[in-house]
C-alpha cells in the first residue's frame, strides 16, 4: 500500500533515507526535505519504491539521461552539482569518524573527466525468449537495453552497438554473456565472457563481427578471437599494451588525478614499493623520479608493465613481480629498502599486507582506496602500528553513483 514519506536526508547508497513508525526506509531517487508517495519493495521491508515526488526539494534537478530510475548504473542525477559534491565529501567524513579517525578530508576532486572509458554490458535472455543488451536494473538482475550512454568517454562511441552484435552471434549458446569494453588509444579492446566452449563456426562469426565493428581486439575469456591491433593506452610516457579484460581507472581523469596525488605524497623518496601494481598507472609516473618495485597477483598485468619499461627511455629502474600480496604479503624484513609504500588494493582492501606495513619501518605509507570502508579498517591498522595519518582527499571518477576513491598519506 503506498505511503506519504517524508525524507529525512540522503544516505550513503544515494537513497533517501526516511523514519517510519521508528523503522529506517530507503527510497531511491529521492532527496532530504522532500515529501514523497511510496510503496514497499515486496521482500524488503526496509526499502520503497518512490511513486511521485510531492514536494520537491529545491535542490532537485531534472535528470539527463532518459534511462535514468530504469538504469541501475546512476544513482543520482536529479540533484543539484554543490549539494552532490558536498554529500559525496560528506561520506568519506561520516566513515572516517564512525571509526575515530580523526584527520582533514580536503574538497572533493572533480575527477569525471571525458566519462567512463571501459564498460560491462551484459546479455541476457528473458522470459520472453528476447535477447536484451544493457545494464542491469536498479537492485535486480532484470536488464535495461541501452543505445547510448551519456555519461560515457567518446572513446566507447560504438562500444554498445558491437556488444549487440556479439550478443546476437552468441544467441545459440542461451547462456548470460557479460561483455567488457574498454577505450584504448587506438579502438575498442572487448573480452566476452560466459559464453562456454564454442564450435569454429561460431568463433569464426565473432571474428567477422569483430572486423565489421573495426574492433583493435576481441578475447572470449582473455583467449584471442580477433586482433587488429595490440590495444594500447598512455600512461605518463610509456604506452602499454592492454592484457585482455585489465583493469583500468575508471576515467583518464581519474587515473591522473590519483597519480599526481600520489607522486606529491611520495616526496623526494627515492625507492618506492608499489603494491596491487595493476599495468602501472603509478609505478610508470612515479618512476620519473624514483627506482620502483611494483607487485600484483594479475601475472598479465605485470607482463604489460615489464613491457611498456621498454617503450620509454629516462625512467628510473622499475622492476616488477607477479604475488598474491593476500596470501603472500611483503614482510616487514622485504620492506627495509624501500622509503615509501603505494598500495592501492581491490574494494576489499588489503588487510594483510596491511598488518605487515604497520610492523615495518617504512616511514611514509601512501594508501589509494576506491571503498572508504574497507580503507578505514586498514587505516586504524596503520595508526595502531604506530602511523599518524595526515589529510585524505576524496575523488570522484564515479560521478552520479556514491562510490568515491581517496588517497591519504601516513607518517611512522
Amino acid at each position: 500500500m503506498a505511503e506519504r514519506v517524508i525524507i529525512d536526508h540522503v544516505g550513503h547508497r544515494g537513497d533517501g533515507v526516511a523514519r517510519v513508525d521508528g523503522q529506517t526506509l530507503f527510497v531511491p531517487y529521492t532527496l532530504g526535505g522532500e515529501t514523497v508517495e511510496a510503496e514497499p519493495v515486496a521482500g524488503h521491508a526496509d526499502r520503497a519504491r518512490l511513486l511521485r515526488v510531492e514536494t520537491p526539494s529545491p535542490e532537485r534537478i531534472v535528470p539527463f539521461c532518459p534511462h535514468f530510475g530504469t538504469c541501475g548504473g546512476c544513482a543520482i542525477q536529479h540533484w543539484q552539482p554543490e549539494a552532490y559534491r558536498a554529500w559525496k565529501r560528506q561520506i568519506v567524513v561520516d566513515t572516517l569518524a564512525q571509526a575515530r579517525i580523526d584527520c582533514t578530508v580536503d574538497d572533493l576532486v572533480d575527477a569525471h573527466g571525458a566519462g567512463r572509458r571501459r564498460i560491462t554490458a551484459h546479455a541476457r535472455r528473458g522470459e520472453d525468449g528476447v535477447l536484451r543488451v544493457g545494464f542491469a536494473a536498479p537492485n535486480s538482475h532484470a536488464i535495461v537495453p541501452i543505445d547510448a550512454c551519456p555519461i560515457l568517454d567518446p572513446g566507447l562511441h560504438g562500444a554498445l552497438d558491437a556488444a549487440r552484435a556479439l550478443a546476437d552471434v552468441l544467441r545459440p549458446t542461451n547462456k548470460p554473456l557479460d561483455i567488457q569494453v574498454t577505450a584504448a588509444n587506438n579502438g575498442l579492446d572487448v573480452d566476452v565472457r560466459g559464453s562456454g566452449p564454442l564450435p569454429a563456426k561460431l568463433i569464426a562469426t565473432l571474428s567477422r563481427v569483430a572486423e565489421e565493428h573495426r574492433l583493435a581486439r576481441l578475447t572470449r575469456h582473455g583467449e584471442l578471437v580477433l586482433m587488429r591491433a595490440p590495444p594500447v593506452i598512455g600512461i605518463g610516457a610509456a604506452r602499454v599494451t592492454l592484457p585482455p579484460g585489465s583493469f583500468l581507472q575508471a576515467t583518464v581523469a581519474g587515473e591522473e588525478a590519483l597519480a599526481a596525488r600520489v607522486m606529491a605524497r611520495c616526496g623526494k623518496a627515492k625507492h618506492i614499493a608499489d603494491l596491487f601494481c595493476g599495468v602501472g598507472p603509478f609505478a610508470l609516473r612515479l618512476a620519473e623520479k624514483s627506482r620502483v618495485t611494483a607487485f600484483d597477483s594479475d601475472a598479465g598485468a605485470v607482463a604489460a608493465l615489464q613491457k611498456a619499461v621498454t617503450s620509454v627511455s629516462g625512467l628510473k629502474p622499475i622492476r616488477a613481480e607477479a604475488r598474491d600480496l593476500f596470501r603472500r604479503p611483503l614482510m616487514p624484513q622485504e620492506l627495509r629498502d624501500f622509503d615509501a609504500v603505494v598500495f592501492d588494493p581491490p574494494r576489499q582492501g588489503a588487510e594483510a599486507q596491511t598488518r605487515q606495513l604497520a610492523a615495518s619501518k617504512i616511514p611514509v605509507v601512501i594508501a589509494v582506496s576506491c571503498n572508504v570502508t574497507t580503507f578505514a579498517r586498514d587505516a586504524k591498522i596503520l595508526i595502531g602500528g604506530g602511523y599518524k595519518i595526515e589529510s585524505v582527499t576524496p575523488v570522484d571518477q564515479f560521478r552520479h553513483s556514491p562510490h568515491v576513491e581517496l588517497v591519504a598519506r601516513f607518517v611512522k
